[in-house]
């Protein structure tokens, strides 16, 4: 059998089969294809900050006997319950996350405004030392407090939480990557990271907290902590959780930006493996429910009632007048101006990609370096937000200002900081505030003059390398705001050089560099154009924003890969991409697939069952009929582990090798083959038998997927890939194009990893790297 879906280190060296194996390998591979027989690749991934195995998911329905019966036996009203809850689940999906959404932003420019003003004051009365003392040691506790609750509590939720969810929605089920104490971690750690004035975002971890709430509800709530109702175990196959996942994830960006089209696009476009036309409208409706709630909220905000900032994240970005105009000579900037950014897209790509594997080797090292790593990052950032505006030169205040200037305990263009009165900083102006309200200075209108071309350029200096140095740290952190920030000082900057020669204000450059640098580093095109256009609110934009998208993203994927990928590749999630490497075309299914198979007979011996269950880690396994049921061994289909544990849990035993009668399903429920919840489920070790038990017999048949994916074994391993992947396959089964034995092996996902193909067969590595190292982008 194929190195199978239970992933640990048991998996790699099968124990021998009860019976021979099915597939003997008397003859050698040709000479190109030769290949290793072991195959000791890693199946374990970076989950958060910790080490973990991971498995796969069941996205295929199942057809047998019992669950046809069970869907026959179902009625009006059930079927109606399982229709309407799904909306019902959207609903609730919406509802919670805007809530939280709301919460967060409203506790980040809460905890961040206090922690400003009362730096401000003492900055006013010339206390230096002390207000910088307050400063960072406010942060570092902030930090210190996100790091210890993330590295004690769960780890899981360290990072973005991006690269998990969208790991899970290909098919990997990481362990507690959803579970109930990394929702309040997520929730908490990320309010407490963002406000020690970390360079981090909060849109990647919104994103986790709205899966994580889909993925709660889908499984009937959280039966570890008590939080769980019966009337919410509806969904009990990962399938339907896979879809609630997706909307969850839809209505973590909407929430994030206030970008309810957004966020759909992104699920689609970034998050998603599997789409259809009812998944969207779902989504589409989740989303639409985010937004009316955070619009009401809002409208609390602006009546004053929000403390002491209370609108930072929640309101659009003010970016440039109604009369926006642009003309042809422009565009060739506008083009300048993309590629450069597509080009810094990659650079940070991998930049923090080098930063993230030396962070590895730290975590590597034991809590107590993790926690340390992320007071150092905090200590770092406290000391350069301070020291860095010393070095700028006072700016007299504009005379035509709309707003205070200086600004003094609140947030605002015109920090005074260690200027005399009347005059600003322009570098504390943007160090001295929140992520989000640095944005809104970079993108506001009518302020050409307002910043010094070589304070713009230390601000993007800094602001590159230290959302670079933030991430990886063991506290909740997003990529998403520090990019578009680093973006925004670098379009600043590239207008104030060519601003002369271009009928752009500076502000609308800070909109396209922030659209450049994500293009060139997420690598999205359609849900970053229609998020930044819902966080302007203009669409007049839109042309611009398209060129310029389409452009980094094609510069930046001539170097290397979007930034998640990388993150994922990095972590060692098995991620199964929507196109095959053109090595794939020159090896068949037969190519890959390694023995031994166990199989399991149609009606087979218990103690047959709990030997093989308790020596492998396999998830599936091939049942075939033999003499005398049939004249010849034929493959009557697929049984998976977990229906293996049941039947033994349940006891549904014969003294005879005979076929179960229909009276046997009364004593079986659907529930009791359903997917309990997130997590592993029951185990073999937990089943209790006696020797006479042992001695006994089950009958298979009634309980085997008997329509299971199976291909030839002379079918191209690229061919098998989309196929594998798009209809989201677990296990995928080899048969032979002449009779004899009916299987030949099982295909999982494993077996697509390009690690573990070249592992099998080394002499592709020639001809993968004899691939030009600049290539041309793959178009999805």
């Amino acid at each position: 059998m194929a190195v199978p879906n239970g992933w640990g280190a048991a998996d790699v060296e099968s124990p021998p089969p009860l019976r021979e194996p099915l597939l003997q390998q008397d003859q050698p591979p040709p000479p190109l294809l030769q290949r290793l027989r072991s195959n000791t690749t890693s199946q374990v991934a970076v989950v958060g900050s910790n080490l973990c195995p991971v498995e796969s998911l069941d996205y295929e329905i199942i057809e047998n006997d019992f669950f046809k019966q069970d869907w026959r036996g179902r009625g009006k009203t059930e079927i109606f319950q399982y229709i309407s809850m799904k909306w019902i689940f959207c609903l609730l999906i919406g509802l919670i996350v805007s809530l939280i959404g709301f919460f967060n932003n409203l506790a980040i420019e809460n905890i961040s405004g206090m922690k400003f003003v009362i730096t401000s004051y003492m900055m006013l009365h010339r206390r230096f030392g002390v207000a910088f003392t307050v400063f960072a040691a406010s942060n570092f506790s902030l930090a210190l407090l996100a790091s210890l609750i993330t590295a004690f509590i769960a780890p899981e939720a360290a990072g973005s939480g991006i690269p998990e969810v969208k790991a899970y929605l290909n098919g990997i089920d990481a362990p507690a990557i959803f579970s109930f104490r990394t929702l309040l971690v997520k929730i908490v750690g990320s309010i407490l990271a963002v406000s020690s004035s970390l360079h981090i975002g909060k849109a990647g971890p919104m994103v986790h907290t709205g899966a994580c709430i889909a993925a709660i509800l889908g499984q009937g709530g959280s039966k570890k902590f008590g939080l769980t109702w019966k009337w919410l175990r509806v969904f009990k196959n990962d399938r339907d959780r896979r879809d609630l996942v997706t909307c969850g994830s839809a209505a973590g960006m909407a929430a994030a930006f206030r970008a309810p089209v957004g966020g759909v696009l992104f699920a689609f476009e970034e998050m998603a493996s599997w789409w259809r036309s009812a998944l969207l409208w779902r989504s589409f409706f989740t989303t639409a429910v985010v937004a009316i709630v955070l619009r009401a909220l809002i409208d609390v905000c602006l009546r004053g009632k929000c403390g002491l900032f209370g609108k930072g994240g929640l309101i659009m970005y003010d970016v440039t007048s109604e009369n926006i105009s642009y003309h042809l000579w422009d565009v060739p900037l506008v083009i300048l101006l993309a590629v450069i950014g597509g080009i810094l897209g990659s650079i940070y790509n991998l930049l923090l990609n080098k930063i993230l594997q030396i962070y590895d080797v730290i975590n590597k090292k034991g809590i107590a370096y993790k926690i340390l790593l992320a007071c150092i990052i905090s200590l770092c950032t406290s000391c350069l937000l301070f020291g860095l505006p010393w070095v700028a030169s006072c700016h007299q205040c504009p005379s035509d200002t709309a707003e205070p200037c200086p600004t003094i305990g609140r947030s605002g263009n015109y920090k005074k900081f260690q200027c005399p009165p009347g005059y600003y900083n322009d570098l504390a102006s943007l160090f001295f505030n929140t992520n989000d309200d640095a944005i809104k200075n970079l993108f506001s209108k009518n302020t050409d003059t307002e910043f010094h071309i070589s304070s713009m350029f230390i601000f993007f200096a800094s602001c590159f390398f230290l959302s670079s140095f933030s991430y990886g740290i063991v506290v909740p952190s997003g990529l998403f705001v520090p990019v578009i920030l680093t973006g925004a000082a670098y379009g600043r900057l590239f207008g104030m050089y060519v601003g002369s020669t271009s009928t752009l204000n500076h502000g609308l450059f800070a909109v396209l560099g922030s659209a450049s640098l994500l293009g060139g580093s997420m690598r999205m095109t359609v849900s970053l154009c229609v998020i930044i256009l819902e966080l302007t609110d203009n669409l007049l934009l839109l042309p611009l924003i398209m060129l310029v998208l389409l452009i980094s993203k094609t510069v930046g994927d001539v170097f290397d890969a979007n930034i998640y990928d990388l993150i994922m590749s990095l972590k060692g999630f098995p991620y199964l991409e929507s196109h095959a490497e053109p090595y794939m075309r020159q090896l068949t299914v037969g190519d890959v697939i390694t023995g031994p198979l166990q199989t399991f007979q149609g009606i087979e011996k218990v103690g047959n069952i709990v030997h093989v269950l308790k020596t492998t880690g396999h998830n599936g396994f091939p049942v075939v009929d033999e003499p005398p049921i049939c004249s010849s061994p034929v493959l009557f289909g697929l049984i998976l582990r977990s229906h293996l544990v049941t039947l033994l849990k349940k006891k549904l035993f014969l003294r005879n090798p005979a076929p179960l009668g229909l009276d046997a399903f009364l004593q079986l429920t659907a529930d009791d083959f359903a997917k309990k919840g997130l997590g592993h489920g029951d185990r073999i070790e937990d089943v209790e038998l006696s020797e006479e038990e042992m001695e006994m017999y089950v009958d298979l048949h009634p309980f085997t997927n008997k329509s299971p994916y199976t291909v030839l074994e002379t079918m191209s391993l690229a061919k098998a890939l989309i196929l594998f992947r798009e209809v989201g396959l677990r296990h995928l089964l080899v048969i032979p194009i002449v009779s004899g034995v009916p299987v030949l092996g099982i295909l999982t996902r494993h077996d697509f990893i390009p690690e573990h193909i070249l592992k099998l067969h080394p002499k592709l590595y020639r001809s993968r790297s004899r691939r030009l190292r600049f290539q041309l982008p793959k178009f999805r």
